[in-house]
């Protein structure tokens, strides 16, 4: 009998892990500095099918970061108090233009009211905004 073997790959998600990533929950992204040392920043992000997606100005640290080395991770929640869960998602990183600032905007609304998330879109429509992306490639639940 011959083995059929699928070429969809399966996601690393859970649905429990689905579920949690779907709420507005602000991310520390950990990316490895020139130095060698982890730089760390809260961020914004939101699922893009699978991947994790972040917003950012080209010319910050973080981005020159996953330029060099494009391994990362995100930890998401974990706070005892306020979260039932918490993962650390490690995987690869890249850059993506923000084509139109699309990212940026579907982010903002996310997390803002529509009059701060219009307000701050208005100011950042002059800037070279970037994509971040992360293709998990493990999660950890961390609490």
């Amino acid at each position: 009998m011959k083995k059929v073997t699928s070429s969809r790959k399966q996601s690393i998600l859970t649905s429990e892990t689905r579920k949690f990533l779907q709420k507005p929950r602000v991310a520390r992204l950990a990316t490895i500095g020139a130095d060698g040392y982890p730089h760390i920043v809260p961020i914004y992000f939101m699922l893009d099918g699978d991947d994790l997606i972040f917003g950012s100005d080209r010319d910050n640290r973080k981005v020159r970061n996953v330029l060099s080395n494009p391994k990362g991770a995100v930890v998401i929640g974990g706070e005892p108090i306020a979260d039932e869960a918490g993962y650390m998602i490690r995987g690869e990183l890249s850059i993506e233009d923000d084509v139109h600032h699309a990212v940026t905007r579907r982010l903002l609304y996310r997390y803002e009211t529509p009059e701060q998330a219009e307000k701050h879109f208005t100011e950042w429509k002059n800037s070279d905004l970037v994509v971040i992306r992360l293709k998990p490639t493990s999660i950890i639940r961390v609490w």
